[in-house]
């Protein structure tokens, strides 16, 4: 039998350290496995990489990016209303897709092959999508603060059915509730109303601090997870983002009503929101995939420098150095978090999977001495060693070169956007 493509003599991640594979691709699909000689229409060679699930970036705001570096060093409250929302008002479509744009090549860099996004002009996110060819879960973030409330659930709800599953599957679409203190209750009940009538799911900012969780009690009597629950939103099936100041009784209702779980550890860093009780999460069989929010908020968007946090910080946390350990990490940034986007069929190499794989090189000091390849790559490894990226089958990067995207072009059109866009409001 000959496959659409062969990756010959690679590691894989889990796998026996000692070992190398072939890995046969047809129609998207990993269709063998094992040290059987086999042929393909497009071969790559394997020699001295592992082969890693591509990771997933389950919370971002992928144009952000254009505000990398603009503001800093700030709480959240002052940095979104004084510097954020304000550049924001500014943003155009053209934006959107050169801010995405920028993303998606970032992401494909270090080995990230599917993400979630909450963002503006979300067609725009994506045509980016359907054309570097990328995975992604897409919503509009939906505000209720002012006059446009209802006409901004209504581009969702249009989004949701010209997007759905399109773009050969690769794309599904969310609501986008941005967070209890920006979405009003009766605003919430028709955002909840209008993903009922459509099935679809929800993506929102749950208990991201202290301060709005405060809030919601103190307007609604409820934390924000209890009040999303009496409204019913959790029913539908809810992505919720950060989770950080949840409590015992926020985390039975979670694990019950299988709400799925975007922790963040690096923007609550930055932004000195707290650290998320994921071990917590786990323990009650709550899933959990990773983020790395907007690229505004922290410094890039690479997945394994938060499957690393989010190891070593529940380390620190709970006092328990086996807490959330270097395969738990790999998990909650692979499998899990491909679940937690409704993607059932990637996240591990697996026959009968979809071929979403990455190559890294492992060439570098810090691949040795190789007694655990999984420890090795959350603790050890760059991000930057990831050389080969497969999506559905197809190769969007080969040895480190971007094959569905002009970089060079990105750069300046996002660098152009961003110069204007912080520029209007400065003046």
């Amino acid at each position: 039998m000959k496959y659409d493509l062969v990756i010959k003599e690679v590691a894989i991640i889990n796998a026996d350290n000692n070992k190398k594979y072939n890995i046969g691709v047809t129609n998207g699909i990993i269709n063998f496995i094992g040290q059987e000689d086999i042929s393909g229409n497009y071969t790559i060679l394997g020699n001295g990489q592992v082969a890693v699930p591509g990771m997933v970036n389950t919370h971002t705001h992928a144009a952000m990016t254009l505000f990398r570096s603009y503001a800093d060093d700030m709480v959240l409250m002052d940095w979104l209303q004084n510097k954020i929302w304000p550049a924001e008002a500014n943003l155009n479509p053209n934006d959107i897709y050169w801010g995405t744009q920028l993303a998606i090549a970032e992401m494909l860099k270090t080995g990230t092959t599917c993400f979630a996004d909450m963002y503006f002009a979300e067609d725009k996110v994506a045509q980016a999508v359907e054309e570097t060819g990328i995975k992604a879960s897409l919503s509009r973030g939906l505000t209720g603060l002012d006059d446009s409330a209802d006409a901004k659930l209504k581009e969702n709800v249009e989004f949701f059915k010209n997007w759905h599953n399109k773009a050969e599957g690769r794309i599904k679409v969310m609501l986008g509730p941005h967070a209890p203190y920006t979405c009003p209750v009766p605003f919430l009940k028709k955002i909840i109303a209008a993903a009922a009538n459509i099935g679809a799911e929800l993506h929102m900012h749950l208990s991201e601090t202290k301060g709005e969780v405060e809030e919601c009690v103190k307007n609604n009597g409820l934390t924000p997870i209890a009040l999303m629950n009496e409204l019913g939103m959790f029913d539908l099936g809810t992505l919720a983002a950060h989770c950080v100041y949840v409590n015992d009784a926020d985390l039975d209702i979670m694990a019950k009503k299988r709400v799925r779980v975007a922790h963040n550890p690096q923007s609550n860093l930055k932004l000195a929101s707290g650290i998320a009780p994921v071990n917590a999460m786990l323990k009650k069989d709550i899933l959990v995939g990773l983020g790395t929010d907007g690229a505004s908020s922290n410094n890039n968007l690479d997945m394994l420098e938060e499957a690393r946090l989010a190891a070593m910080l529940q380390k620190t946390t709970t006092g328990d150095p086996t807490a959330v350990s270097a395969s738990q990490a790999l998990t909650m940034a692979t499998v899990m978090g491909a679940k937690a986007l409704g993607f059932t069929d990637c996240g591990e190499i697996k026959i009968g999977n979809k071929a979403d794989l990455v190559l890294y090189d492992m060439s570098k000091p810090y691949w040795y001495p190789r007694h655990n390849l999984t420890s090795l790559f959350i603790y050890a490894a760059n991000a930057s060693d990831a050389s080969t990226v497969v999506v559905d089958g197809k190769v969007l990067m080969e040895k480190g070169e971007l094959l569905t995207i002009d970089i060079e072009r990105v750069y300046s059109e996002a660098n152009s956007c961003a110069k204007r866009l912080t520029m209007k409001n400065k003046e």
